[in-house]
C-alpha cells in the first residue's frame, strides 16, 4: 500500500515537472528566465487536488496562452474540463504584454511568466506573476472586466533629485500618461520618461480611472525619486530620468535594482528542469532493469 501511494505521488510530481519542462522546450527559450525581471506574484490561499478536472484546464489554460502570445499582445480566456461538467473545472485567465513589444518578444516573456508561475503559486485555485514586459493572471472566478486598483507592487530608486526642471519634467510627462488613457501610452519630456498600460479587459473609462491613482500613488510614495513604479491590480504606471527607452537602463544606474526574488526563481526553474531530467532517467533505468529481470530470471 505505501509503495502504491510513494508510486503515485511520483507520478504527480514527475507529470507537472515535466509539462513546465516542455512548456520551456517547445519555445526554444531555456535561458529565459534571465532574461525577465522578475516584479511581482500573488497567489491564492486555496488548493487544488493534483490530477483534479481544475489541473486539466490549468494546463489547457498554459498551453492556450503560450501559443496565442505569439499572434497577439493580450487576450483572455474561460476554460472548463470537457469531459467535466463540473463548475470546478472552470478556469478564468489573461496574459497581456508591454504595448510596443513585437509578438516573438511577448511569446519569449509569457513562456518566462507559464514555466514559472506554476513554482511560485504550486497547484493554487488561482495566481498572478508580472515579469517587467509582461503578465500572466488566471482565478476560479470570473474577474474578467472589473476594476481593481488595489496596490501590487511599487519602487522607487534610492537617488532623489531637487532640481526644480527635473521635477517640471517628471510631472509634464505624468499628466500626459493621465489624460486621456487607453490601454498602453508613452511619455517623453527631455531626459524624463514614462509609460503606462491598463489591461485590456477595462473599458476606456476604467482605465483612465486606474491610471490616475496610479500617477497619485507614484507622486505619494515616491516623492523626489528619479525613477519610480507603481503598479495596480489592472493597471501601472512607471517613469525614469535616464534618457533611455528602456526600464533596465535606469534600473542599471541604481545600485538597490538587483532583483533578488528574480534570480531566486531562475534558481528554482534550473533545479526543476534538472529534477525533470533526473526523474525521466530514473523511469528509464527502472524500465531497463524490469525488462532485463524478465528475460535473463
Amino acid at each position: 500500500m505505501l509503495r502504491n501511494i510513494q508510486q503515485s505521488t511520483l507520478r504527480q510530481t514527475s507529470s507537472r515537472l515535466l509539462f513546465l519542462l516542455f512548456i520551456s522546450l517547445t519555445n526554444n527559450h531555456v535561458h529565459f528566465v534571465k532574461a525577465h525581471i522578475y516584479m511581482y506574484a500573488g497567489c491564492s490561499q486555496e488548493k487544488y487536488q493534483p490530477n483534479s478536472p481544475y489541473e486539466t484546464s490549468f494546463n489547457s489554460l498554459l498551453s492556450s496562452i503560450v501559443t496565442s502570445s505569439s499572434q497577439t499582445l493580450y487576450t483572455s480566456f474561460t476554460l472548463q474540463n470537457d469531459t467535466e461538467s463540473s463548475p470546478d473545472s472552470t478556469i478564468y485567465g489573461l496574459y497581456q504584454c508591454r504595448g510596443d513589444l513585437k509578438p516573438k518578444d511577448c511569446s519569449t516573456c509569457i513562456a518566462s511568466a507559464v514555466s514559472q508561475i506554476g513554482l511560485v503559486c504550486p497547484y493554487t485555485y488561482g495566481a498572478t506573476l508580472q515579469l517587467d514586459t509582461c503578465l500572466v493572471r488566471y482565478e476560479h472566478y470570473d474577474f474578467l472586466g472589473t476594476i481593481d486598483t488595489s496596490l501590487r507592487y511599487e519602487k522607487c530608486s534610492k537617488s532623489g533629485s531637487a532640481d526644480g526642471e527635473f521635477l517640471k519634467r517628471r510631472e509634464i510627462i505624468l499628466n500626459e500618461l493621465t489624460s486621456t488613457n487607453v490601454g498602453f501610452k508613452v511619455g517623453v519630456s527631455g531626459s524624463v520618461e514614462g509609460f503606462s498600460q491598463c489591461l485590456g479587459d477595462l473599458s476606456n473609462s476604467d482605465c483612465e480611472a486606474c491610471i490616475s491613482e496610479a500617477v497619485e500613488k507614484l507622486k505619494t510614495l515616491c516623492g523626489s525619486a528619479k525613477a519610480g513604479d507603481v503598479f495596480l491590480g489592472q493597471c501601472y504606471a512607471r517613469y525614469w530620468a535616464s534618457g533611455y527607452y528602456d526600464h533596465e537602463s535606469s534600473s542599471s544606474q541604481d545600485p538597490s535594482s538587483d532583483n533578488d526574488v528574480g534570480k531566486t526563481v531562475a534558481i528554482i526553474v534550473g533545479v526543476v528542469v534538472g529534477v525533470a531530467v533526473f526523474i525521466v532517467f530514473l523511469s528509464f533505468c527502472r524500465k531497463a532493469i524490469g525488462t532485463f529481470l524478465r528475460v535473463f530470471i
